[in-house]
């Protein structure tokens, strides 16, 4: 496999995790970029687990570049939307209008979870890796990858529960429309 296959291979993946983990599309581009500088320095050739490697490496860029920048990723308030390129159908308004705001909502529930959690929820349901592969790409247990997963995905249940009550009680005071 050459460098340019290799990049063409995985270079969405890539780019698909920086972007949820960062949620900012010009950090995620350059961080993708630099994932690739990282893994052409190195003799990949010789990796047997190839998408796992790259992987973990990009889990790692993203992790030190959110800890550089604690303070900034708790102040942003807009999250960009990312779209596939390839979107074949045209949909209803409301349809776009509801997934626009679906999709800000698990960003802002994302936001909110702790880095180890939000790694672990982003390469499952955003990466699409097994627990196998999550536990290969963080170097932890798999037994880890299930706690965190279970942990994070009880954090969000709650905060759905608690945004769910909070917008019925608001109802019922302010009455409606």
């Amino acid at each position: 496999m050459t460098e340019r296959e290799l990049f063409d291979s995985y270079n969405k993946d890539v780019y698909k995790t920086c972007f949820y983990m960062l949620r900012n599309a010009q950090d995620a581009e350059d961080l993708c970029h630099d994932v690739f500088v990282t893994i052409f320095r190195q003799d990949w050739s010789r990796i047997e687990h190839i998408r796992s490697w790259i992987m973990r490496i990009t889990m790692n860029h993203c992790l030190n570049l959110l800890r550089k920048n604690q303070t900034q990723r708790q102040k942003q308030s807009e999250v960009q939307m990312f779209h596939e390129q390839n979107t074949a159908t045209v949909k209803p308004v409301d349809a776009i209008v509801m997934e626009k705001a679906a999709a800000k909502e698990w960003e802002e529930l994302l936001s909110q979870l702790p880095d180890k959690l939000m790694a672990v929820v982003t390469l499952r349901y955003i990466g699409e890796l097994s627990m196998a592969e999550i536990a290969e790409t963080l170097k932890i247990p798999v037994g880890t990858v299930k706690s965190r997963l279970h942990k994070a995905l009880k954090i969000i249940r709650q905060k759905l529960e608690h945004n769910k009550r909070y917008l019925v009680k608001g109802e019922n005071q302010f009455g409606a429309y």
